[in-house]
């Protein structure tokens, strides 16, 4: 002989079925939404630095201040734009400072960027760095935010 329960004593399991089941899903699409968000900033400062490598080797290294502020401008704000000392574009992402972005050549870090004998001649590499970047999590309780390490690039500079 089986019991049967009465209708009424099963109203509201299925909402308690959603919400239990509804919050880890929340979680978990958040934590995946600020993933990518976080990784399309870093893309951003990676292909900013590069970028900016790219124009200040096409320069002398001996070369102005007003190239290695491009260069820099190139790296906050994706603009070649300059105004006096300053970049003349805002910045491609939120917290980015020109005082983030720093620029190596052999004249300007002498001590890290010597001539460097290769097997093909003499090279002098110019470097590109956009250090300090921290990430502002808008779900902080599911992500941190976080502070990326040093994004670099480094290219030949033909002599």
């Amino acid at each position: 002989m089986t019991m049967r329960m009465a209708p009424q004593s099963q109203r509201g399991a299925a909402a308690v079925e959603l919400a239990l089941l509804f919050l880890p899903l929340f979680i978990l699409v958040m934590g995946v939404v600020e993933g990518g968000r976080a990784l399309h900033e870093y893309n951003t400062l990676a292909k900013s630095v590069r970028d900016a490598v790219r124009y200040q080797v096409t320069r002398s290294p001996s070369g102005s201040d007003s190239d290695t502020l491009v260069a820099r401008c190139l790296a906050l704000t994706g603009s070649a734009a300059v105004s006096g000392s300053s970049c003349s574009a805002d910045p491609l992402l939120p917290g980015l400072q020109l005082s983030m972005v720093s620029v190596c050549d052999r004249v300007s870090c002498a001590s890290t960027h010597q001539l460097q004998p290769t097997g093909r001649g003499v090279v002098n590499l110019v470097s590109v760095t956009l250090s300090n970047y921290a990430f502002q999590s808008m779900v902080p309780f599911v992500m941190p935010s976080i502070t990326f390490a040093p994004v670099h690039a480094t290219m030949v500079q033909p002599l």
